[in-house]
This record gives structure tokens, sequence and C-alpha cells, in this order.
């Protein structure tokens, strides 16, 4: 199949409704990551029916979960633009902010944004030293991050950017190392204001394994003491 009929298939599958433009624009990205990860390590799928199922449509399936119209949305340890660049080449209008702490990567989502006139705001930063931007923590409504770190790790990253109420999105894969990942960062999501509600199954025809994604409310504040320092929090995880 072609990476058109790949995104369609998909998305059908899952009564996810996509235009032809989003298509289109979804795989004009796929072309200029090619095309750059030529001279940059940008990723490990270099075909694009490969990145029509492993980044397209993995991404994608967060739109099954929650509504994204309206709500700020922050895509920490964005690498090259995943999720960020599928849901906003589904939707040029989806306030997301992605934050990575390499300056060519955000460099790279910049210029395919502008190549498609497609908005982005993109910050190069850490996410334990962005936060302490003025306005910043407690700010957004939907966190997601992909392939980032553990998720004992990854919450206190995360948690401390949403608002009461918000939602943070992990995507993880569906195997037995992941479900003892959940149940190691259990202790983690709690401390940091965090009630794990669900995870997400979801399988990409084409693909062998299952994936997930966790579905993390923030029930109360947290405490200003997180996030740590990243060589403590990895050291010594909550």
């Amino acid at each position: 199949m072609t990476f058109s009929e790949i995104v369609k298939n998909g998305c059908a599958e899952w009564q996810l409704p996509i235009t032809d433009e989003a298509v289109a624009r979804m795989e004009r990205f796929s072309d200029q990551l090619i095309e750059k990860n030529r001279v940059m390590n940008l990723t490990a799928v270099t075909e694009p029916e490969e990145i029509a199922r492993r980044h397209m449509l993995d991404c994608l399936f967060l739109l099954t979960v929650t509504e994204f119209e309206g709500k700020k949305i922050l895509d920490i340890g964005c690498g090259p633009g995943f999720p960020t660049m599928p849901l906003k080449c589904y939707d040029p209008n989806f306030d997301i902010t992605p934050l990575d702490s390499t300056g060519k990567r955000i460099k790279f989502i910049e210029d395919s944004c502008a190549d498609q006139n497609i908005p982005i705001t993109a910050v190069t930063g850490r996410a334990e030293e962005y936060i302490q931007k003025k306005g910043v923590r407690e700010s957004f409504d939907i966190v997601v991050s992909r392939a980032v770190a553990p998720l004992n790790i990854l919450s206190e990253l995360c948690l401390p950017y949403l608002k009461v109420g918000g939602l943070f999105l992990p995507l993880k894969s569906k195997n037995e190392a992941a479900e003892q990942e959940i149940e190691q960062g259990r202790s983690a999501i709690r401390a940091l204001g965090g009630k794990l509600e669900d995870a997400k199954e979801y399988q990409i025809r084409g693909m062998d394994y299952p994936h997930q994604i966790l579905v993390i409310r923030k029930t109360a504040k947290t405490m200003g003491q997180y996030p740590r320092r990243f060589a403590k929090i990895s050291a010594n995880p909550l």
C-alpha cells in the first residue's frame, strides 16, 4: 500500500475522520524527514510506508483518546516532531508546543512547518528547566510524550506542566516490560498529583506488536519541589 492508503485505512479502522489535505501534509513531512535524515540522524525509520505506520498512525491514535481542539498541548521530548507533526498536519490549528533539548531538531520542525504554512511555536530546552519560565507551570491541558524515558522519570518531567484536570498521555509499547514500567511508575504518578485512569491499547495493521496510550489525569497540584534536576530524577526516581 502507498503512504496515503496506509494512513487513510488506519484512520478508518479507528473511525477517525481525516481529510485528503491532512494526508498530503503528512506525506510532505515524511518526504522532508527522509531528505533531512540523509545529513542528520533524525529517525531509524526511512521507508515512507513504515513512516506512515510507525510514526504517523502511532501518533494519530492520540486523537481517539480525547479532544485536542481548543486545548493547550505540550509535546515533551518531541525529537524530529513526534507526536507534534502528525497532529499539526492533521489540524494545523491545534495549539501544540514541541519541546526538545536539541536545537537542530527544533529547527527542522520549524522549517518543515514553514514549508507548509503550518503555524508553530517550538522551544529548545530541557523539560526540567523550561518549567521555570513564568506562566508555564501547570498551564497546559494535555501533555504528550513518546519514546523519551521510563514512566517513573517521565512523570516527574511532564505532570508539573499540567493544569489540575488535565491529561498526561505517554505513548508506550504493550508488552511485559511496559507493564513492569507502569507498575514502577505508579508511586511517582501519585506523588506528583496524578492518577492512572486507563490504558488504551491499539494495533497498527502491518506491525506485529500492540501499542498503548496511558491516560493519566492530574487530580491535584504538583508540589513546587518537582521537577528536580535531571541527575537527581534519574538517580532516585519517585
